[in-house]
């Protein structure tokens, strides 16, 4: 500050200044004026009366929200609602009521194995069948009785909770080892 006589309604401090006389840091001195709390009359220049008067308005309105505690206040309640959502997400997987893309994926590929293990057997299972046969229409009956056997299989091809269980442990088991090794 300015060597003066007396303090008037028109003595400018810069930051450092008007911190020491409130009492706080010179970080926070920006963050009140950041905040519209504090006004500067130029670059890093308070009226010094007219501070200390904001800031104990400030103070005494028993922390009024900044636009800081706000952006912090939304951030906290967006986190909570995404971990509710996960947390209700994950409930679901466990009681089997969800699944996650990869285990649809995984149980999908199962059942394209079996269905490819089955039609690969057609051509041994008719062969010799097939051979002794001279009249086409024979031939496509015999044909079509074994790709029926093959649907009546593949019908009976259930998806097994119990696999699901195992495997969401299975992964649970390689998520919370993961975790760990992060931790570590």
């Amino acid at each position: 500050m300015a060597k003066q006589d007396k303090i008037t309604l028109e003595t400018e401090v810069n930051t450092s200044e008007l911190a020491c006389v409130l009492g706080i840091t010179g970080r926070r001195v920006r963050q009140l004026a950041e905040d519209g709390v504090l006004e500067k009359v130029s670059t890093g220049c308070f009226l010094l009366c007219k501070s200390v008067q904001a800031f104990i308005a400030g103070a005494n309105q028993k922390s009024k929200p900044t636009k800081t505690d706000e952006d912090r206040a939304e951030a906290e309640v967006s986190l909570k609602k995404a971990k509710a959502i996960k947390a209700v997400l994950e409930a679901k997987e466990l009681q089997g009521k969800m699944h996650r893309s990869e285990d649809v994926e995984a149980f999908t590929g199962d059942l394209i194995i079996f269905m490819r293990e089955r039609l690969s057997s057609l051509p041994g299972r008719v062969a010799v069948d097939v051979a002794e046969v001279d009249n086409p229409a024979k031939v496509a009956e015999i044909l079509r009785s074994e790709v029926y056997k093959i649907m009546e299989e593949m019908s009976h091809y259930k998806y097994d909770p119990g696999k699901y269980a195992e495997r969401v442990r299975e992964r649970q088991n390689w998520e919370s080892s993961m975790s760990n090794d992060e931790e570590e």
